[in-house]
């Protein structure tokens, strides 16, 4: 009897998740919807409740969570091939393929369920009404242009002092969050209550695989890569914290991180903000004008130009044959989920920018 209701719960349980993942993803066909009762809805109290719950520990449960799946992994990796014979077995395999299965859809439930399904949100288009449709080579040339005279500005307001400021995790991320309080004055979706950004255990493990930071949507937490060079620590922060707000293609958090740290009172952000921008940008306009963007980097600020040696010079000791494998994969997880660009999607905040400004004027930039 005992057997029999545990087989009913687990069929009943398996259904309910079906039921539930099929229902997730008939809703993501409607934008308006989840940016309404999802979006700025369910996902706002989902969000507050996890960072309240764990923001206030000084290391990252997400991490740990995947630290004790890597090694439950590898425990099963063992287990399997000690018992290679028994795989084989038609009985084993259905069971395998079941246990996939559920696994799967519970994962795929609660990640979408918690923070996923705004990949369909209308998201930053909709809340200023910007127009992000193709742009000209003149377009994308005035933002560089742009872009290139902040950047300079920042440069030459830069101080040692000023960068060294932000060794401690804690004052970055203090200056992050203000960064939201600030721009929250201006555009009220973008407050930010009850803070949750932490450093990743695997930062040095990133800096082999390119990522510099990630959203975790189990547990809330954003994941800073604190190893990376300092020039773009404050714009991670800053991008990262978007994810937490729901902003989940990566052109709206780059652009989100933008709006926040643009206009922060901080030397540090601002540049670190220009930066990532610039970069962006002169690479979109090399491969329209490459004789253009070499101008552009020919008459950059003395301290941009070593930045963006020592940035080429970090990752180069990191490289190795995985990386591009392990970009691949995640270019493909951004195209499933409405980035059709994949990794080229975060270099799209250039259309943002270029839209920004062309309603707010020039000088919005």
């Amino acid at each position: 009897m005992k057997i029999f209701f545990e087989k009913r719960r687990k069929t009943f349980f398996t259904i309910l998740c079906l039921v539930l993942a099929i229902t997730i993803k008939v809703i993501s066909f409607f934008p308006e919807w989840v940016e309404k009762y999802y979006s700025n809805g369910v996902y706002i109290y989902i969000s507050k409740i996890l960072r309240f719950s764990l923001g206030w520990l000084p290391f990252s449960i997400g991490d740990l969570l995947y630290l004790l799946l890597i090694g439950y992994l590898i425990y099963q990796m063992i287990k399997l091939v000690k018992n290679f014979r028994k795989l084989f077995n038609p009985k084993n395999i259905k069971r395998a393929f079941v246990k996939i299965l559920f696994i799967g859809l519970i994962v795929y439930v609660v990640f979408y369920g918690f923070w996923g399904l705004n990949y369909s949100r209308i998201g930053i288009s909709g809340q200023l009404n910007l127009d992000n449709q193709n742009y000209s080579v003149q377009d994308l040339d005035t933002l560089v242009a742009l872009l290139q005279k902040k950047l300079n500005t920042n440069a030459s307001l830069l101080t040692p002092a000023m960068r060294d400021s932000f060794r401690r995790n804690r004052q970055l991320f203090d200056g992050a969050t203000r960064a939201y309080q600030l721009a929250s004055r201006q555009y009220p979706f973008l407050k930010y209550k009850v803070r949750s950004v932490k450093p990743s255990v695997f930062s040095y493990l990133f800096n082999y695989t390119g990522y510099q930071g990630y959203y975790n949507p189990f547990t809330g937490e954003a994941q800073v890569n604190t190893t990376i060079p300092q020039c773009v620590e404050p714009f991670v922060a800053s991008h990262e914290i978007a994810h937490q707000l729901g902003y989940a293609k990566e052109s709206e958090a780059n652009f989100v991180g933008y709006l926040v740290g643009s206009k922060h009172p901080s030397v540090n952000f601002r540049y670190s903000v220009y930066f990532d921008m610039y970069n962006y940008s002169i690479g979109e306009l090399y491969y329209a004008d490459s004789a253009k963007a070499k101008n552009y980097n020919g008459a950059l600020h003395p301290q941009v130009i070593k930045d963006i040696d020592d940035y080429r010079a970090f990752y180069e000791r990191y490289k190795n044959p995985v990386e591009p494998l392990l970009k691949w994969i995640y270019s493909h997880f951004l195209m499933f989920n409405n980035q059709p660009s994949g990794m080229e999607s975060y270099s799209e905040v250039t259309r943002w920018l270029i839209a920004y400004y062309k309603k707010y004027g020039k000088e919005a930039i």
